[in-house]
């Protein structure tokens, strides 16, 4: 976890770094392009990653400087400068000799420290990185000058925007999770200008000649899928470093911290000390919350791929908003619902009844069910049977109804919150019989109500006209314009709408209006 920077003095800069870990062996571990010693502990797989180096080591961490907590600085460094800096930051540690672990960008600085400070290298573990990453003589695998020239071009684009993992992680490219951390890390980390000028140094640095200088113990690790820097690369480091030893890992992720984490901290930890443990087990009790909506499929149709796509991206806002507010973490969103874990069980369930109110604003109603209990983390997401009962429990609850099982009721108890009885009933492969309550109040018009009982007369003027143009598909917004009134408005009648009827979507809605033409 991040406890505050230090800084150490290189010349007239700067250089945050922090220390974790009271192993045996000092490892200073140096990150790509550009990094953030506080932001890079807010991902739970990379802080997962940190804590299990720091578990056998002196983990010494660190920002280059430019970026991140170190001094921003014009022009930028050369590498013997970030050479420098890497000793500084060791001197301020304490450190008399160190592993050096260098990931992406981070192994060509690595490499060349390693040959220039032998006595004060233990051993060198590179990790997903190039000597070149351009096509030069002899090393065909690199990017074209116009390969190299376009990428430079888009990173000022998408700087600092929310990025899928295609690239860096393929195994996350379902997780938001990673792709917003990563977006945010890399804004903390640099303006887009100083990115575009660090990624020009970077890629275009050639260390080919100084590899067989290397007499340090060398480890090399590399994906065989790495789409950043190809397989090729790393296998040209092992033939190039006397005695190198190659590790080839079975995937396409750049980054070490997800799938692949076990078994290259297995491989660094034997590599440094001779041995190797497990990860030891990290379990966490947690309030897991599962939302369903309701008749997503029927919005979905009716409303066609742009509108239903925005009242998607409407919902997800609306519950991201919630889960800061209660602090909750979110690990899962699609198209009908989301999960998402609490430290806390009542902030759970008041966040649950919130989303589910404000989701019924935009004429969306839910289904939700909580459960709490142990959960493993792996690769900093939780898993487990807390998961599989808390979906279980989401799916026995009726549309517009927050169901929890008597576990989270028993958790809450004077806490002010209300629960009616909703029986016991058994889940598919999960054993025993569970106790469920609805928490409340409960939200109007849940559709165990029969919706025959709806009245046409039931809707006012302005509601029966605001029905009508819903029928025909048109958005809150398109209503609100038709009918002069401002879209909160137009939200309010659509919530009444459902309410008063009984239902949970507008396809209903369009449903019973076509049933009842014939009533003026």
């Amino acid at each position: 976890m991040f406890t505050g920077a230090r800084y150490a003095r290189s010349g007239d800069v700067n250089i945050a770094y922090q220390v974790v870990g009271e192993g045996p062996i000092d490892l200073v571990l140096v990150l790509g392009w550009v990094s953030h010693l506080a932001y890079v502990w807010e991902l739970p797989a990379m802080a997962a990653f940190l804590n299990r180096l720091a578990s056998f080591s002196r983990l010494i961490l660190f920002d280059k400087r430019g970026c991140g907590m170190s001094d921003r600085v014009h022009p930028l460094p050369t590498m013997e400068q970030r050479m420098d800096d890497v000793r500084a930051v060791m001197d301020a540690a304490g450190s008399n000799k160190a592993a050096l672990l260098g990931i992406s960008e981070g192994g060509v600085m690595s490499a060349l420290f390693a040959a220039t400070y032998p006595e004060r290298t233990v051993g060198l573990i590179i990790d997903g990185s190039y000597p070149s990453a351009l096509r030069r003589p002899g090393y065909p695998w690199g990017m074209t000058e116009e390969q190299h020239e376009m990428m430079i071009r888009r990173v000022k684009d998408i700087w600092g925007k929310v990025m899928g993992m295609e690239r860096y992680a393929p195994s996350q490219v379902d997780n938001p999770e990673v792709a917003r951390w990563w977006a945010t890390f890399t804004q903390m980390s640099a303006s887009p200008g100083d990115a575009t000028d660090l990624l020009r140094m970077n890629t275009t640095m050639d260390i080919r000649a100084i590899l067989s200088a290397i007499r340090v113990p060398t480890l090399i690790v590399h994906a065989r899928g790495d789409k950043i820097a190809p397989i090729e690369a790393g296998r040209y480091f092992a033939q190039q470093i006397p005695k190198a030893r190659l590790l080839e890992l079975d995937s396409a992720d750049h980054w070490p911290y997800f799938g692949d984490a076990d078994q290259v901290i297995g491989e660094v930890q034997e590599f440094l000390t001779g041995v190797r443990s497990g990860p030891a087990p990290e379990t966490m009790l947690a309030t897991v919350l599962c939302t369903n909506v309701t008749q997503a499929g029927a919005h979905a149709v009716w409303l066609g791929d742009k509108r239903w796509n925005h009242l998607v991206d409407r919902h997800h806002a609306v519950v991201r908003k919630a889960l800061a507010r209660y602090s909750g973490r979110e690990i899962e969103a699609g198209e009908d619902g989301v999960t998402a874990v609490f430290d806390g069980t009542a902030r759970a369930i008041r966040c649950a009844l919130d989303v589910r109110d404000e989701l019924l604003d935009l004429g969306l109603r839910i289904r939700a069910g909580l459960h709490a209990g142990e959960c493993e983390i792996h690769g900093g997401r939780p898993r487990g049977v807390a998961l599989q009962v808390a979906s279980a429990v989401m799916a026995a609850a009726q549309p517009g109804e927050v169901l929890v099982s008597g576990t989270v009721k028993d958790l809450v108890v004077g806490s002010g919150l209300e629960f009616a009885d909703r029986g016991s009933r058994g889940f598919a492969g999960v054993p025993g019989s569970w106790s469920l309550y609805a928490a409340g109040p409960e939200q109007p018009g849940r559709v165990d109500q029969p919706v025959q009982a709806a009245a046409p007369a039931s809707l006012s003027r302005r509601e029966r006209e605001v029905a009508q143009l819903l029928s025909r598909g048109l958005s809150n917004r398109e209503i609100a314009g038709r009918l002069y009134l401002s879209e909160r408005t137009v939200d309010n009648h659509v919530h009444h709408i459902l309410d008063k009827l009984g239902f949970d979507s507008r396809v209903q809605v369009a449903t019973w209006l076509a049933r009842n033409e014939h009533v003026s």
